[in-house]
């Protein structure tokens, strides 16, 4: 199981250490490998390139 080591600071920041021996196993759970999150990635990099992007201050403003 990969290793993380959590240290909150405060309400807003937290550091998040992962052992990279474990990174591939990590991601394979996070499902970072699945070929569908690779498309969303590799079009969402071209969106950005061609200036297709808007900013945000909240996760709630990409629902709306």
């Amino acid at each position: 199981m990969p290793t993380l080591t959590i240290q909150k600071y405060d309400a807003k920041k937290m550091k998040i250490e992962i052992d990279l021996n474990q990174w591939e196993h990590l991601a394979d759970v996070f499902g970072f490998y699945n070929p569908n999150f690779l498309k969303s990635i590799k079009q969402s990099l071209k969106e950005s390139k061609e200036g297709k992007v808007r900013k945000v201050k909240s996760l709630n403003d990409i629902i709306k």
